[in-house]
Order: structure tokens, then C-alpha cells, then sequence
């Protein structure tokens, strides 16, 4: 039976050990990156229609108090999802270069390298 391609690349990728992004905690921060941001834009534009239902200053106070802790929920979610999403992308772009390379390696090694007529590597 001969292993497929993409049978190889997974076996080589836990031979990395590298860790699946699945399973990791990853996926929960980037869960909990995407409630902040939903949640925080929710919690600012509720203040704001909260603010403008009164005429108490001490309830607009308030409601700017909880829309700037809603907005810099917004911030610390945005980050997370952007740092973990693209922590995913890289792991994976990264194992792809390193399997491309291997590629490479496997093919020249069993050809004759000629550089410019200047010398030969052979294996």
C-alpha cells in the first residue's frame, strides 16, 4: 500500500509535534476573542441608547463608564482573535514550508547539481 501525499504530510507534521491548533487552548482564546468583540460592541451601543433615554447626569456617567469598558472589550478581543488566527496561519504556513523543503531535498539529492558549469555535487 503506498501512503498518499497528504497521508505523509500529516504523519511528518507529528513527527514535528507540532500541536494541532484544534485541540489546543488556541481555539478557546480565539473563541473568547470573538464573545469580547461581539459582546463589548453590544455593550457600547446599549450605553449609548442608554445615555440618551435620561436626562440624569449621573446615569450618563454611568452609561459612558460602561460603554468604554465595553469598547475596550472590543480592543483585548480584537487582539486575541487577530494574534491567535494568525498564530493558526503561520503554524500551518510554517509545517508547509518545512514539507515543501523536504520536497526539495528528496528530489535534488538524487540528481546531479550543476552550477553554472563550475562544479558538480553529487550524492
Amino acid at each position: 500500500m503506498t501512503e498518499t501525499r497528504a497521508d505523509r504530510f500529516v504523519r511528518e507534521l507529528q513527527e514535528l509535534k507540532i500541536p494541532d491548533p484544534a485541540a489546543g487552548r488556541s481555539a478557546l482564546w480565539l473563541r473568547v476573542g470573538v464573545v469580547l468583540m461581539v459582546a463589548g460592541l453590544a455593550v457600547a451601543v446599549a450605553s449609548y441608547f442608554l445615555s440618551h433615554s435620561t436626562t440624569d447626569p449621573l446615569v450618563q456617567r454611568d452609561a459612558i463608564t460602561l460603554a468604554l469598558g465595553g469598547i475596550a472589550g472590543t480592543v483585548v478581543g480584537s487582539a486575541l482573535f487577530l494574534r491567535y488566527s494568525l498564530t493558526n496561519f503561520l503554524r500551518f504556513w510554517l509545517a508547509r514550508q518545512s514539507h515543501d523543503l523536504d520536497e526539495l531535498g528528496n528530489r535534488v539529492v538524487g540528481s546531479e547539481i550543476r552550477l553554472d558549469g563550475v562544479g558538480s555535487a553529487a550524492p
